[in-house]
């Protein structure tokens, strides 16, 4: 078990310098631990109810789900006629079977959205989004539990990531029920010069916040199962010490007020396993942060009120920005590897899905609350940095493959992972349609047609595609996609300050427009990218794990040129096949070909920061958290000013320089190995080069990344480095 220090409340006069090693520094008591988990993910064990739904909300429930799952199952059953008839009206062909299962398919996951989103302009008419006691405003309720906000980190900025925390915590110090939380900083960091750097940030924010008695930093030497082994490590160590546990990312942001209610409803309803927020996207700088943050403005609550409607009591979990009960998630929510080899086997990747349907499982319900404001998060800044988040959740997902049988699972817990895999599944179905498309037309205009076959009838087999019929599905299916952004502008129009926020009626109809046509062209290269990803998972290549992008600072365009030139040339290839073909289809298909064949300057200007605030100076795709930033989005954007960005130095240089940053760095340092313990082959190779060294330059020539952090996080290695000049 690592240690965990903390910094006392006490830091130094303005103006004094700090103390060699901070007064009351001190270690956390481990807790009695937390067992993880009672039942593997084979057992089923009883859905008890803790917290039993009143039969009247039972049936209003499955109500609902059959208002929006049968309505989308009819939808998708009129539409599949229709289309039947445009490519089998005279003849059953097999090239039009296959368009019509693909187009059904499709079909049904347009159509559920469209369902869902009117499910949740009715919710947000009504001013829904709440429930299990939490208010909008008013006084804050009190507070009688402990809780923990846990924020894991990996190879992140450190000032970024302290920047974020320091504002929540000074929010939530505003509520001046601050004494009923604790911080925990968990670093899975693998890079030793970010490592102390977050220590040096760690000090830093203690001393800034005054937090140092509650506000703890512990790094693990080794990462296993990521972030989820991160959070399960601790819930272990030192989870009986919380009644609950709140997630945040290493951009999150979160207002005292959010905290306050969301913690208080967990105390109020002893049912409830976890309660999900809903975190608005901010800060973004690029083109397509911008896209991002608007999209998840406007349309997103819509979005989100439609799916809690109709969940219920059986929600999902985004993996950050929820309140978890630490006892549930203990008892149900420790994940295994799944059997067989990388990328389906091993560590769960994304976790966040399945621990919520083991939490529900196990009889505790799982909430989500998006009319409740104050949580917020970031966007990756450009189309290349979210493709490579992407193609990791695209891996997770996939693994549900092999979770989603698992034994006395709730059907809409089921429904979550199943929609997870057809999230990614659907971009290569969709490619497929249209290359079938574009073979049917191919053949009717290059390969004469059989106009009457072996058997004698008195007409002839007609190739036979209705151009009628096919506008009008086109113009239908158009209406789907596009009716939850229209119905999310009407929203707009009725909520005054969201109207001003976004510039005005106006303002904000222009950001629709602007945000669907880039969009648009931006969604077949988005097609080809996750095609790609489930290609290459199919193939059995593993994702990994990397540290993600958060700043604005675009790519080089010759490194945009050499990742989206497959996406121009098959562009230009569709496009050509098209002319081919007839005007009409090429007109048809401009918009895939287009997309395609623009991939690398859409990539660069997407991901530029100077094109994202031109379109701010132009007032467009603005949001009220930037017009009018509520205070803790005031704060962080502060706080990032003056400490994120900067060089991270060197670990050992900035050890050497600082004698209190290395006593406290020695005070953290993971125990020493027992007998049994496995060895560290880094740390071996490391000490031998250390005791070979002629000096310190050499020395650290010689020592790679893992051998640096393997001595760093050891007293003879640091002993050895402090004798070297």
């Amino acid at each position: 078990m690592d240690t965990l220090a903390a910094n006392a409340p006490s830091g130094p006069a303005a103006g004094q310098p700090a103390p060699l090693l901070p007064q009351g520094w001190r270690a956390l008591p481990p807790a009695a631990p937390l067992d993880m988990p009672v039942h593997p993910l084979g057992a089923a064990p009883d859905l008890h109810g803790r917290g039993p739904v009143p039969p009247t909300e039972w049936r209003m429930i499955h109500l609902r789900r059959l208002l929006v799952i049968g309505g989308a199952v009819v939808m998708t059953g009129l539409a599949g006629y229709e289309m039947d008839l445009v490519f089998n009206a005279v003849q059953r062909s097999v090239a039009g079977m296959v368009m019509l299962v693909l187009f059904v398919t499709l079909f049904l996951w347009i159509a559920l959205a469209f369902t869902s989103a009117l499910a949740g302009f009715g919710s947000m008419l009504a001013h829904g989004g709440l429930g299990l006691g939490i208010e909008r405003g008013g006084a804050l309720p009190r507070l009688a539990t402990r809780t923990a906000l846990l924020m894991p980190t990996y190879n992140e900025d450190p000032g970024r990531v302290m920047a974020g925390l320091r504002a929540t915590i000074d929010s939530l110090a505003a509520t001046r029920q601050e004494r009923a939380f604790d911080v925990f900083i968990l670093s899975d960091t693998t890079d030793p010069d970010v490592w102390v750097a977050e220590e040096a940030a760690y000090m830093a924010l203690c001393r800034a916040t005054g937090w140092g008695g509650r506000l703890f930093y512990r790094r693990r030497a080794l990462n296993t199962d990521r972030k989820a082994g991160n959070i399960g490590e601790w819930v272990r160590a030192y989870g009986a010490a919380y009644q609950q546990m709140i997630t945040l990312d290493a951009d999150s942001v979160m207002s005292g007020d959010v905290i306050v209610r969301l913690t208080a409803a967990m105390e109020r309803n002893p049912g409830v396993g976890l309660i999900q927020s809903l975190p608005v996207i901010v800060n973004g700088q690029t083109l397509f942060a911008r896209m991002q943050q608007f999209a998840g403005r406007v349309y997103g609550p819509l979005i989100a009120h439609g799916i809690a409607w109709w969940h219920g009591s059986e929600g999902n979990y985004w993996g950050h920005n929820a309140v978890i009960r630490t006892a549930a998630f203990a008892e149900q929510a420790g994940l295994p590897h799944l059997p067989g080899r990388k990328p389906f086997g091993g560590a769960i990747m994304s976790h966040d899905f399945v621990e919520a349907a083991l939490m529900r499982r196990g009889g505790w319900a799982i909430h989500m609350v998006p009319a409740l404001a104050g949580s917020y998060e970031e966007s990756p800044p450009s189309l290349t940095d979210i493709a490579i988040r992407d193609r990791r959740w695209c891996q997770g997902n996939l693994q549900h493959a092999k979770v989603v049988s698992a034994r006395g699972l709730h059907w809409i817990s089921r429904m979550h992972m199943l929609m997870g895999i057809g999230s990614y599944v659907t971009a290569p179905l969709w490619l497929v349609f249209l290359l079938v498309g574009i073979v049917v037309s191919l053949q009717n205009r290059f390969y004469k047609p059989e106009y009457f076959g072996d058997t004698k009838l008195l007409y002839p087999h007609w190739p036979h595609v209705d151009p009628v019929q096919a506008e009008y599905m086109f113009i239908g299916t158009m209406g789907v996609l596009l009716a939850p952004k229209i119905l999310a502008y009407l929203l707009l129009l009725v909520d005054g300050p969201l109207r001003r926020g976004c510039g005005g009626a106006i303002a904000a109809a222009a950001s629709i427009v602007v945000e669907t046509v880039v969009g648009g062209l931006l969604a077949p290269v988005a097609m080809m990218i996750q095609t790609a990803g489930v290609i290459s998972i199919l193939l059995g290549r593993d994702s990994g794990w990397n540290a993600q992008r958060r700043d604005a600072g675009g790519l080089q365009v010759m490194q945009n040129v050499r990742l989206y030139m497959v996406h121009t040339i098959l562009g230009i290839a569709l496009a050509a096949a098209a002319w081919s073909v007839s005007l009409p289809l090429f007109l048809w298909m401009l918009p895939v070909t287009l997309g395609l064949v623009c991939a690398i300057p859409l990539a660069v200007l997407t991901g530029s920061a100077a094109v994202g605030q031109a379109f701010r100076r132009a007032h467009l795709l603005l949001i009220p958290e930037e017009t009018a930033p509520p205070p803790v989005l005031r704060a962080a954007v502060a706080y990032m000013a003056q400490m994120a960005g900067q060089p991270v130095q060197d670990a050992v240089a900035a050890l050497r320089a600082r004698a209190g940053l290395l006593k406290v760095h020695e005070i953290m340092l993971p125990p020493p190995r027992r007998p049994g313990d496995p060895i560290n082959p880094a740390l071996l190779v490391g000490l031998l080069k250390l005791r070979e060294a002629p000096d310190l330059a050499t020395a650290l020539r010689e020592l790679n990344r893992a051998e640096k952090s393997a001595v760093l996080g050891n007293a003879e290695g640091l002993h050895l480095l402090a004798r070297l000049s």
